[in-house]
């Protein structure tokens, strides 16, 4: 799993897949989606797809996949080192989204949440795979919001794929728990090997980036800026990070927020519907001679 270009997106997304197996191009597929640090406050949000002959179910089972959450760091990173040594047979797909891109996102003009991202994103890997050339057949989801309504979403956009989205998928289907385990591990080694585009930082003593952990909170607070707020490592749309930045930094007043004077109109005024003119203009000829029309003899 090569990383290496992650400090180019540390304000964006970076994709990261293994070459498709041959196999995976003629056999009907199965396909399983999960993530990794949906909630934390600290470092980046994972994807990760994994897929596999049907036939190679047993094979998947057989390598320990289970809900990596459930799993020591060193176990997961032994279970990807046996994902990649079975790489003729299985392979992955991950994501990283970065916290500078979750916040911006979020804190758009557009409402655009976090399990929209979620969903947008986990379309995005299915589709991928399906453009390399896998032979997908069945998809298992690991779900975010109302898995009724989620798995309604991808079987209209997927009609001809057997999906089933569904809350623990990672411990229900042996290839959810396979990309459950690649999105750990590659969430992991982001927040061991992330190197600050801003200087004087260090996450030794983060804590496990959650917003309820003490020691995360003690750093946030600790490594904001009183003018300039946190550094891009942090998902500065969270309540947790709003809060510390109302309470430590510098208050700033802008123009549009001020009292407005009087006769002078909002900007957005300007943006507003109006109703469009239902009578008909009066041909020129009538105004050049002085012509009105009258309502009465």
């Amino acid at each position: 799993m090569d990383l290496s270009q992650l400090p180019k997106h540390s304000h964006s997304l970076l994709t990261v897949e293994t070459p498709v197996p041959v196999c995976t191009q003629d056999q009907e597929c199965c396909v399983g989606i999960d993530e990794a640090g949906r909630g934390p406050v600290l470092g980046p949000m994972v994807y990760g797809i994994a897929y596999c002959p049907v036939s190679k179910i047993p094979d998947i089972e057989a390598l320990g996949v289970a809900d990596s959450k459930q799993l020591k760091e060193s176990d997961r990173e032994e279970i990807l080192e046996k994902i990649h040594e079975n790489s003729e047979f299985v392979g992955y797909c991950v994501t990283v989204l970065s916290p500078n891109y979750l916040s911006t996102s979020m804190l758009g003009r557009e409402n655009y949440n976090l399990n929209a991202i979620s969903h947008d994103t986990a379309i995005s890997l299915l589709r991928n795979i399906i453009s390399r050339g896998v032979k997908v057949k069945d998809v298992y989801v690991d779900t975010v919001g109302p898995a009724d309504k989620y798995q309604a979403k991808l079987s209209a956009l997927f009609p001809t794929l057997n999906i089933t989205v569904a809350s623990k998928a990672d411990d229900k289907y042996p290839i959810c728990g396979a990309s459950s385990i690649c999105a750990k591990v590659c969430r992991d080694r982001c927040m061991n090997e992330w190197q600050f585009p801003e200087k004087g930082y260090d996450i030794s003593e983060s804590g496990c980036g959650y917003p309820s952990d003490p020691k995360t909170k003690k750093w946030l607070i600790e490594n904001v800026d009183e003018v300039f707020g946190f550094p891009q490592f942090v998902r500065f749309s969270w309540s947790t990070a709003e809060k510390i930045v109302d309470k430590h930094c510098v208050r700033v007043s802008w123009d549009d927020e001020e009292e407005e004077e009087e006769n002078i109109p909002k900007l957005n005024s300007f943006f507003k519907r109006v109703k469009k003119q239902t009578e008909i203009p009066r041909h020129r000829f009538y105004h050049e001679q002085g012509l009105t029309s009258l309502t009465g003899i």
